[in-house]
Order: C-alpha cells, then sequence, then structure tokens
C-alpha cells in the first residue's frame, strides 16, 4: 500500500481514534505502543486488534527512534476549536508545522509516523491545519491530496440538524443501498425580517468559504521557515483578494436594493449587525456563540488564548499605519525608515511575520477578528468559545465580516490615493497599434449581451466527517447561486506585426445605490476581475473567443463539490493533485453576479494591455501544474504571472478621467450588458440521485 494514500487516511474522520478502521475500504493503521491515545493505553493495542478482523488492508507503521515534543501543541484541548487568530494557537501550529518540515525529504515512512503521532496526541483541527500547510510545502509530498475541508469539518458549513439525521441515515441504511439526501433549507440563519438576510446566498456559500479557508492555507501569516510566508507579492495579494470579495460583495448588495456596506471605522461604536450561525462544532459539541444586535468591541484579556489587547492599542496601531500611508514611509524596527509599498503595507496591515515592525504597527487586522469573535466573552468569564468570525472557514458568514474588511480595504484605497502613487500615464495603459473594435458576451438561449444566473441545488458528501456512525455515502442537499454558460467575443484590429497581449476582463454595476452614473473614483472599487490571459494577435483582424469556464480567478465546479473517489481514474486526475494549490480561488459557481429579475444594468470592461510591459521572467524549471485562478492565489514555486499592479488599471484613480467612459483608450472597450435572476431551482445533473 503506498505511503501517499496512507497519509490522505489521515484526513478521514478527524474526531475519530486511529484505533478504527479509516477510509471507504476499512483500513487500519496497526498501532504500537507509541501510538496508543492516552484514553486507550490499557486496551488499546486489543481493541485495535479486534478492529483488524474486519479491516481490508493493515498498515504497518515505524516505529520513531525519538518521539516529537509537543510542548505547546499539546495544551490546546483535543475539543476546542482551533483558531489562527489566537497567539496560543498560533504557537502551537507553528511548533507541528516545524516538526513535520523537519523530517527528511524522501523519508515518507517516518514522515507518516511524525504524522500519525500527532494526528494521535493533538487537537483534531489544529492537526487537519499542520498537516495541510505541511504537504503542500514540503517537496516529496506535493502529490498527497489535501481532503475537501467542507467533507472532513462539515460541520463548519452546514446547520446542526443535519447531523442528528445524517447519522441517523448511516445507521438504519445499509451501506450501498442509496441514501435519500437530506434537503437544507436555504433559509435557515434567520428571516427577511432582518434585511442583511438578503445576502445569505453570497455569504453562507460552501464554495465561498471554501475559498476564503484555502487561501489563508496557502498563505499561512506565520512560520518558523520564512519560505511558507514570504512567497511573492503575498502582501499585496492579500489586499486585491479581500478587495475583490468586498467588491463583488458590495454589487451583490445593490442587487438586493442595499447600499454598499458601511465601514467599521469606531471601534467604540456598538455593532447593530446580529448574527446567529446555527452551526454546532462537532469538535467541541458545542454550538456556535451568536452575537445579538448593539454589541460592542470590548478589550481582551483572555490568557487561555494569550490573548490581551486593548482597544487602545487597536486605536494606536491604526493610527500609526495612517502615518505610514500619510507619509510613504514606514519605520523599521531598527529605527531607520523604508519607501511604502502596497506589498510591505499588505503584510503591516494583516499583520504577517513579513512586518517591517510589529511592535510599531501591531497585528490591526488579525486582532481585529478577534475583537469580533468575543464581544461575548472578552474576558473567559463564562468559558465561551469564539464566534464564527475567528475561524478563516466560517468568518465570511457573518455580515460584520465585510464592515471590517471594508476598514481595512479603505486603508489600502487611502494609501492608493496618495500623491506617494503615481498615477498610470497614457503610454502605461496604451498599447499602440491594438484596436479592440468590439466587444460582446454570449450565452446558449439568451439575447446577446445578457446572462442569465439561477438557483441550483448541489450534494456535498458528509460521510468523511461523521465519526463514530457507519459506513457510505451520506449526502446533504443545498442551493447555491449558479450561472448559465457563456462566452466573451472580442474582435481586435492589429496594425503592427504580430504579437502577445494581455486580455483583462473586469465587469462592473452601470449606476450606484441612488440609480445614478458612478464616479470614476468610486466605480473603480466595484470592479470585478472575471479573467485575465495572454492572447497572441496576428497581423489584421483576430477574434478572440473565451468561455466562462477558463476564468484565471475561479476553480472549476468540480473542485468545490468533487468526489475525490470517483476521479482516481480520471484523465484529469494529474490537474487535481494539483488541487492543494491550485484549489485555492474563487467558486465557479459564483463567478457572475446574482443580478435581479427585472434585468440589471451593467458594464463589461475589455482592455488588451502591452505584454511587454506586463510579462514577467519566471525562474528556469520552475513547471506549472495548474493554470487555475492564478488572479487570485499566484502560482506555485513561481512569481505573480503579471507584473501590473494587481487589479491594473484600476488599482488606482486615474489622473484625468472621471467616469469609465472617458478612461476608455482604443485598446479597450466598454459594453452595456444585463444580468438576469431566471428564479428557478434546477438539479445539479451531477447529484447522487435527483
Amino acid at each position: 500500500m503506498n505511503v501517499i494514500k496512507s497519509i490522505e487516511l489521515l484526513f478521514d474522520r478527524p474526531n475519530e481514534t486511529l484505533i478504527t478502521p479509516k477510509g471507504e475500504d476499512s483500513e487500519l493503521f496497526q498501532l504500537t505502543e507509541q501510538y496508543l491515545p492516552k484514553d486507550y493505553e490499557s486496551n488499546g493495542i486489543e481493541l485495535n486488534n479486534r478492529f483488524g478482523n474486519d479491516a481490508t488492508n493493515t498498515i504497518l507503521l515505524k516505529d520513531l527512534a525519538q518521539l516529537p515534543q509537543f510542548t505547546k501543541a499539546s495544551q490546546v484541548p483535543p475539543d476546542a476549536d482551533f483558531s489562527l487568530f489566537l497567539p496560543k494557537h498560533q504557537e502551537a501550529a507553528t511548533e507541528v508545522i516545524d516538526t513535520l518540515m523537519r523530517v527528511p525529504e524522501d523519508n515518507l515512512q517516518d514522515f507518516l509516523s511524525t504524522c500519525v503521532y500527532a494526528r494521535v496526541n493533538l487537537n483534531p483541527q489544529l492537526f487537519n491545519y499542520c498537516l495541510s500547510v505541511a504537504l503542500m510545502h514540503r517537496n516529496d509530498t506535493k502529490e498527497v491530496r489535501i481532503q475537501n475541508f467542507a467533507e472532513t469539518f462539515p460541520s463548519k458549513f452546514l446547520n446542526s440538524t443535519t447531523f442528528a439525521q445524517a447519522r441517523e441515515s448511516a445507521a438504519v441504511i445499509p451501506k450501498g443501498t442509496p441514501r435519500i439526501p437530506i434537503i437544507i433549507p436555504r433559509d435557515y440563519t434567520a428571516t427577511d425580517l432582518d434585511i442583511e438576510h438578503r445576502l445569505a446566498y453570497f455569504r453562507e456559500d460552501i464554495g465561498v468559504n471554501l475559498h476564503h479557508w484555502h487561501w489563508h492555507l496557502v498563505y499561512p501569516f506565520t512560520a518558523s521557515d520564512r519560505r511558507i510566508v514570504a512567497k511573492d507579492r503575498r502582501g499585496e495579494l492579500f489586499f486585491y483578494m479581500h478587495q475583490q470579495i468586498i467588491a463583488r460583495y458590495n454589487g451583490e448588495r445593490l442587487n438586493n436594493s442595499l447600499p454598499r456596506t458601511k465601514k467599521f471605522s469606531n471601534f467604540r461604536e456598538p455593532i447593530p449587525e446580529g448574527y446567529f450561525p446555527k452551526l454546532d462544532s462537532l469538535t467541541s459539541s458545542r454550538g456556535w456563540p451568536p452575537r445579538q444586535s448593539g454589541m460592542r468591541w470590548q478589550d481582551l484579556k483572555r490568557d487561555v488564548d494569550g490573548l490581551d489587547v486593548k482597544i487602545s492599542d487597536m486605536e494606536r496601531w491604526r493610527r500609526n499605519i495612517e502615518e505610514a500611508i500619510a507619509t510613504g514611509m514606514c519605520r523599521l524596527s531598527n529605527g531607520s525608515t523604508q519607501a511604502l509599498d502596497i506589498d510591505t503595507l499588505g503584510n503591516m496591515v494583516e499583520a504577517s511575520m513579513l512586518s517591517p515592525n510589529l511592535d510599531l504597527y501591531g497585528s490591526l487586522h488579525n486582532n481585529g477578528h478577534s475583537f469580533s469573535a468575543y464581544m461575548h466573552d472578552p474576558t473567559h468569564r463564562y468559558l465561551e468559545n469564539f464566534g464564527v468570525l475567528a475561524d478563516e472557514a466560517t468568518t465570511m458568514r457573518d455580515p460584520f465580516f465585510y464592515r471590517w474588511h471594508a476598514f481595512i480595504d479603505d486603508l489600502f484605497q487611502r494609501y492608493k490615493e496618495t500623491t506617494n502613487v503615481r498615477r498610470y500615464t497614457r503610454s502605461e495603459l496604451d498599447n499602440p497599434g491594438v484596436q479592440v473594435t468590439s466587444a460582446m458576451i454570449t450565452s446558449e438561449g439568451a439575447q446577446a449581451n445578457t446572462l442569465n444566473t439561477y438557483w441550483m441545488m448541489s450534494d456535498v458528501d458528509l460521510s468523511r466527517g461523521l465519526d463514530f456512525s457507519d459506513r457510505g455515502s451520506v449526502f446533504a442537499r443545498f442551493t447555491h447561486l449558479n450561472h448559465r454558460p457563456f462566452s466573451y467575443v472580442i474582435n481586435v484590429n492589429n496594425t503592427g506585426n504580430a504579437r502577445r497581449a494581455t486580455c483583462r476582463i473586469f465587469i462592473a454595476p452601470k449606476y450606484d445605490e441612488r440609480n445614478l452614473a458612478w464616479v470614476l473614483s468610486d466605480q473603480r472599487k466595484m470592479f470585478i476581475e472575471m479573467d485575465r490571459f495572454v492572447v497572441p494577435l496576428n497581423a489584421g483582424q483576430n477574434t478572440i473567443v473565451r468561455q466562462s469556464t477558463q476564468s484565471s480567478v475561479t476553480i472549476p465546479f468540480e473542485q468545490t463539490f468533487r468526489d475525490l473517489r470517483a476521479e482516481a481514474g480520471n484523465p484529469r486526475a494529474g490537474q487535481l493533485t494539483s488541487f492543494n494549490y491550485c484549489g485555492c480561488g474563487w467558486p465557479q459557481h459564483m463567478l457572475v453576479p446574482r443580478g435581479t429579475e427585472a434585468g440589471a444594468a451593467y458594464q463589461l470592461f475589455v482592455m488588451l494591455s502591452n505584454y511587454e510591459l506586463d510579462k514577467i521572467d519566471q525562474p528556469d524549471g520552475a513547471n506549472t501544474p495548474c493554470d487555475q485562478a492564478s488572479s487570485f492565489c499566484g502560482l506555485r514555486d513561481k512569481k505573480y504571472p503579471d507584473k501590473r499592479a494587481m487589479g491594473f488599471p484600476f488599482d488606482r484613480p486615474s489622473a484625468t478621467a472621471t467616469s469609465i467612459e472617458d478612461f476608455i483608450l482604443p485598446n479597450m472597450a466598454l459594453v452595456d450588458f444585463t444580468i438576469r435572476l431566471q428564479n428557478v431551482t434546477e438539479p445539479n445533473p451531477r447529484n447522487s440521485q435527483n
């Protein structure tokens, strides 16, 4: 049995002891004294052997010459929920990742044994995170598939009533007999009395939350090995990925007759938005704490989490960051100064370990999540757990996430608006000799320049996360937004020689919340990137046709709702093994905004920029396992594949144009189009049974 498959089995049923068989085929880790959980020291070997009678395969483990010392990680209780925002959990994760990274390369038996020892002795969520980061960053484990997080920890994505039904289904209906999917209602967290609930389809979407979790897995903000954090343009990508989330969210608000989200800038004012998540944690066996309307931040003193932060600290860090933005300079810890750029600012605001001065600039963004997640118990008086805002996999469910990130984004936008950031010149925007003569959107069964969205019901398999229940697939069926496939058709006249160009496609709502035409200084923040690709141009006339499924922003539908077993014999499996890195991307089904039933007015912006100013010389020998989602996630072990600032040409104000119409040059096109919601619900053709 190959070691890689054995490592993958460590993701299976994370809260269940390793004494029992794992995986669909009931494979058993043969535990020796070294690997026994504390609760089973007296009878573990006997139980393990007894389970061995039912197992199809036994995995032998090499004993470790020296057992890892998890002095910090072992302090995280096995039934605690895990959050990277908590200093104690962060230190624990660093310790475990160090241990897993230190095992010599190509010594996978030792690596497997170390992982098994960690899985037996550590908190399951902590272990899952550390194993995922290690697999992603070790050269010898890049082929190991990281399990879909929604399948291993389904309780972070689906409402709590689902699991009692799922266990009943697993216990009563024999394995191999079709099980009827558990239907999850669309409106299970609130009613329309809460206007914010209009956006639940966006905030609570499984794919959207998986995207955020996966991005932070690829871009951790701290590690002992600096290379894990110091990826190319990491700080700028933190800004751009979150900026695009806010732009998408604000567009959805306009589609639902709501104004853009209001940034949270006075840290001492009450927060009118309440949120009741209706989630239970299968790790802690508790419900996630809700937030009542009107609660406010309070000084945090939770020794158990290593948190000791005051609101006045947040205000001080904010002032120091604002001073750096205003002067265009940041102060280093040795007292010297250096010019501020967007990448440094991203690492400073988040803050990652790459911050130029953690003492001076603090950890504004990360602690904002902690303040927001502990309003109900800031001093641990009631022994309460954190709210959804402190977990990367659940944080986007809460309306307050967007208010906090609107504040964070505003810091970046203020930097881009200062005179320290040069405005683009015409020669940087233009592409002499290249003229876009027309652009349009086509979609089967729709008028030209019309996109249709609708609701779809898809299944997700819960069985890998259903601890202590019988085997066999148990599906939950939930409703999400989707759109009819479409294409861009772009006609280009090239009066020069054959050359390459970068095609950049953005869309934005045509009108603001008052139904007035935008000023460009506001609309530029509403443009969402739909695609970016390099295209060869022949001399003369060229027609470019690009499918919506080819987008550089998204990951394919199958990767959000994928059944890995079914894909084992798939010719595309090679691409899917690289899911670990490329699985970080916006979900394909959420590429197009919802629109309205009457039809929402949007603008399509197409630009063919000068490839000579865009191209990046990649290091030799760096093969690209995938080209998916590079806009949000970069490329593994390589430079970000575009030399321009992220969000170009809308990442900063224009020097001359006051409206998008004034901005257009010959190498660009601006086209009005409509997004119409067909208010129907259709089953996903890939579902287990329709």
